[in-house]
């Protein structure tokens, strides 16, 4: 029979003497597995949408996104628009935390005109009719290492008066 190599104590290492709680230990982190995975088919960890609305006399803006969702999760905002008047320059714009650590895949239908005002983005819709309304999506992808809590405010124009302001916080899982 071969020597028992040095820093091995066989009661302890072989037999485990000593270590019979530990099996529970292991089985409850193994049992964690498909509670977490229940948790997220629950959606606890999120990514279904939910509708934020503000509304001013001369218009609503609804947001439908998500407030909750994963690392490398793709989904669509939608940012819907209903003119209560005419809105002659309608100008929806976004909070850095819109586009901060996310791939914007598109934007559809494509806007007039995109900038960025100071670190904001900014989309140019153009004359919306009273009784009318616009949507815009926007096609995103959250990046894995974007992990915590984020701004997502949006602002509705009509030139430089504002109109109405969602306030959107999002949490991203990793």
């Amino acid at each position: 029979m071969a020597a028992v190599p040095e820093g091995i104590v066989l009661e302890r290492d072989r037999d485990l003497a000593g270590r019979g709680s530990d099996i529970w230990f292991r089985r409850g982190l193994l049992a964690l597995l498909p509670v977490l995975v229940l948790f997220a088919l629950l959606n606890v960890f999120g990514q279904r949408p939910q509708t934020s609305t503000a509304s001013s006399a001369a218009a609503r803006l609804q947001l439908y996104a998500p407030s909750a969702a994963r690392g490398g999760l793709m989904y669509t905002a939608r940012f819907r628009i209903d003119a209560h008047r005419e809105l002659k320059e309608a100008m929806l714009v976004l909070a850095p935390g819109w586009a901060e650590q996310y791939t914007v895949n598109g934007v559809s239908p494509q806007p007039s005109n995109e900038e960025s005002q100071n670190g904001k983005l900014s989309f140019s819709l153009g004359d919306i009719p009273a009784g009318q309304h616009q949507t815009l999506f926007m096609s995103l992808q959250v990046n894995p290492t974007n992990v915590g809590h984020h701004t997502q405010t949006v602002w509705l124009y009509d030139g430089e008066k504002l109109l109405a302001t969602i306030h959107h916080t999002i949490t991203i899982w990793p």
